[in-house]
């Protein structure tokens, strides 16, 4: 069985929805962050050096990093391309990999940026600026992509987890004002049967 070690508020819930799109069996291991640095503790760190989360253990394996983990998950148990393309469709497959990879590679920072400001006293109108400027950029990106489709590469794969995990965060942030079909894009992913069952396993 898999283990799943989740800190809560943090992206784990969307890991657990994707091992719920695959149908698997796991355990959800639950850890609580220090109220004062809202890091994780030790006991988080003790599975893992960095206290980062998800971390999932399947057999000797235990691996981090969200994009990782759904690589090695949907290669692992995902046969029938169900949630991926087949490496052997090269163009498909290129898509889909630009997808997976570009919330944590690119749209990531700009948003925690936002909420590191928005969580403080302090303000840097440079890193306002910039952050703003970025957030923008990246979801008229996203939205553009979205298009008229029910999900971001027209049918949903394991790609959507994480393009819908950044724009619930911008969402928080209150940034999807002006991007109602966005809006209605997280609705429908968090709607997905996968997804409920999720939030009965791992809270936020």
């Amino acid at each position: 069985m898999i283990i799943l070690h989740h800190l809560r508020i943090g992206r784990s819930l969307f890991c657990a929805w994707l091992l719920e799109e695959l149908h698997l069996e796991y355990e959800p291991k639950e850890y609580f962050r220090n109220l004062k640095t809202f890091r994780s503790q030790d006991d988080l760190k003790a599975v893992h050096p960095l206290g980062k989360s998800p971390v999932i253990e399947d057999g000797s394996l235990m691996l981090s990093e969200s994009s990782a983990i759904t690589t090695y998950l949907i290669e692992k148990y995902d046969p029938e391309n169900k949630l991926h393309p087949c490496r052997k469709q090269i163009n498909s497959w290129a898509k889909f990999t630009q997808w997976l990879h570009y919330p944590e590679g690119s749209v990531f920072a700009p948003l925690l940026i936002d909420m590191l400001l928005q969580r403080t006293n302090d303000s840097s109108r440079r890193l306002n600026e910039f952050s703003a400027s970025e957030i923008n950029l990246h979801f008229d990106y996203i939205q553009e992509q979205l298009g008229n489709n029910n999900y971001i590469l027209g049918e949903f794969t394991a790609a959507d987890i994480g393009i819908a995990y950044v724009v619930e965060v911008a969402d928080k942030g209150k940034h999807l004002a002006q991007y109602p079909v966005l809006l209605n894009y997280l609705t429908r992913c968090k709607n997905r049967t996968a997804f409920q069952k999720a939030k009965l396993r791992v809270a936020e």
